[in-house]
């Protein structure tokens, strides 16, 4: 029909995180981030996970529930997750640890996920500066881990990886060619 409001229910979890070797006690901010075309209609769209303490060698569990619902008259704009992850050092503060992104799958079920993160290196003299002191660089326009078609201009290093499960809900998608 014409006008019909299409829509997506995401309902899942930000399940763990290894690999980050600046530190094993980290948490994660997240969003969801979706074009000008989409309206959500229930749920956070943000949010940040606990920070957890592993023993050595074992993976941070968050298990950080994810459950938002949107609508759209177009397919343009399709939702992504965009994940920060932080560490804690020993004296308390939080320092940077990586950054990902990823869309949010188009076929209905679940889906595991691996979201590969990364930082930026930063100039010698801030690496220098990170390793005695903390504090590694951060981006001024956080759009880049969205938007990647910038990021190439950025010298960056791989920290880690965050995996999430994700359950999707389609409905009357099929205006738009994907299947629910």
């Amino acid at each position: 029909a014409v006008g019909t409001m299409a829509e997506l229910h995401i309902v899942g979890q930000l399940l763990e995180a290894s690999g980050f070797d600046t530190s094993p006690n980290v948490f994660c901010k997240w969003s969801i981030e979706a074009g000008k075309d989409w309206e959500r209609l229930e749920g956070q769209a943000q949010g940040q996970t606990q920070v957890d303490y592993p023993a050595d060698g074992e993976v941070a569990v968050w298990q950080h529930p994810i459950d938002v619902h949107y609508s759209t008259r177009a397919a343009q704009g399709w939702p992504k997750l965009v994940i920060e992850v932080w560490h804690m050092d020993m004296y308390g503060r939080a320092d940077l640890s990586g950054y990902g992104m990823c869309y949010i799958p188009t076929t209905a079920g679940t889906h595991s996920l691996s979201i590969a993160t990364w930082r930026p290196v930063g100039t010698l003299r801030q690496q220098f500066s990170a390793f005695f002191l903390g504090g590694y660089p951060q981006l001024k326009h956080k759009q880049l881990v969205g938007d990647p078609r910038d990021r190439y201009r950025l010298t960056t290093v791989a920290s880690g990886e965050v995996r999430v499960q994700l359950g999707i809900i389609l409905k009357d998608f099929k205006a738009f060619g994907l299947s629910t």
